[in-house]
């Protein structure tokens, strides 16, 4: 399977290494440094679950003249996607998937806009990882994918791509309703990202506070009204479900919200909190908790300001 990874970092750069280490054709799109480290000695990747390994695979910066992909891993930060879109543009032929992996709820309409409905794949990763340096992957936590066709059904290429993931030993499941898991994620990573970020604190410390957890309890809440109104109410056990999943998680474990905002990187804060304000503006659901959280990071989403920096 001819597989193109736009957007090489910490999760496209991850499973897009499993897949090559496993025989997949596996091209890389990335830039600067971390481009050239690729292309010198290979993208590694330290995993404090699998340990570590390099993969030796085609990685690039532009797509002109690449041969059709069979499916294209989109794994690019929200606030790219209309320009990764442009880039992939070369290699989508007749019957090649795009599957999204991606924060936020509204990326897939974006796609379907440019490249059109029949490409489009939606789907969530669970996994923690980070660019450790240019070349380099550090896996932290977790690792699978959920995905589908945006109708639920299962077409070749759905099959093709579970069918490689388990041959790269990357645990995957296909959904019927990828619409359904996509706001499954974003209510959850709304509140844990933005519990981690606005506090700049881990699970760990997060789990321990009852005043913190009242406030991802609200966080919570405040999301699934919003999931209702947009249609897709989610069971009653899932606020159960998310403080199992906050308890279980490792005492280091943040965000990739959390590790930009303390890095100094541009915010996905728009395609979380700030979609969730104008989502609840837009159906007349109040989101205090949510606004108070994007209002208090909103100074930091294009990175520390220049009156703090040092």
């Amino acid at each position: 399977m001819r597989i193109v990874v736009m957007g090489s970092g910490g999760t496209g750069g991850y499973f897009g290494a499993k897949l090559a280490r496993a025989g997949a054709d596996v091209t890389f799109v990335a830039r600067g440094t971390h481009l050239e480290s690729i292309r010198a000695h290979g993208l590694r990747v330290q995993s404090a679950v699998e340990g570590e390994w390099t993969v030796k695979a085609p990685a690039v910066e532009r797509l002109d003249g690449q041969p059709p992909a069979d499916l294209v891993l989109f794994c690019v930060k929200s606030f790219d996607t209309e320009n990764a879109a442009a880039v992939v543009t070369p290699v989508i032929g007749p019957e090649t998937g795009v599957l999204l992996i991606q924060n936020g709820i509204d990326n897939e309409e974006k796609l379907v806009r440019i490249l059109g409905a029949g490409h489009v794949l939606g789907g969530m990763a669970q996994v923690f990882t980070t660019i450790e340096g240019p070349g380099v992957i550090r896996h932290v936590q977790l690792g699978r994918i959920v995905f589908g066709e945006m109708d639920g059904r299962e077409t070749p290429r759905v099959l093709a791509f579970l069918a490689a993931c388990r041959q790269a030993e990357i645990p995957a499941e296909i959904s019927a309703d990828v619409q359904r898991t996509l706001w499954e994620k974003y209510v959850f990573l709304t509140a844990h990202a933005g519990m981690t970020a606005i506090t700049r604190c881990p699970a760990g410390v997060l789990r321990r506070l009852p005043d913190a957890r009242r406030m991802y309890e609200r966080l919570l809440g405040e999301m699934l009204a919003l999931a209702r109104a947009a249609g897709f109410p989610l069971d009653a056990g899932y606020v159960e479900r998310s403080f199992k999943l906050l308890d279980g998680m490792a005492e280091t474990f943040s965000s990739s919200l959390h590790y930009d905002l303390t890095n100094g990187k541009r915010l996905e804060l728009e395609a979380l909190h700030g979609h969730a304000v104008r989502l609840g503006e837009r159906y007349g659901i109040p989101t205090p908790t949510v606004f108070a959280v994007y209002a208090a990071l909103l100074p930091y989403v294009d990175g520390l300001p220049p009156s703090l920096a040092r």
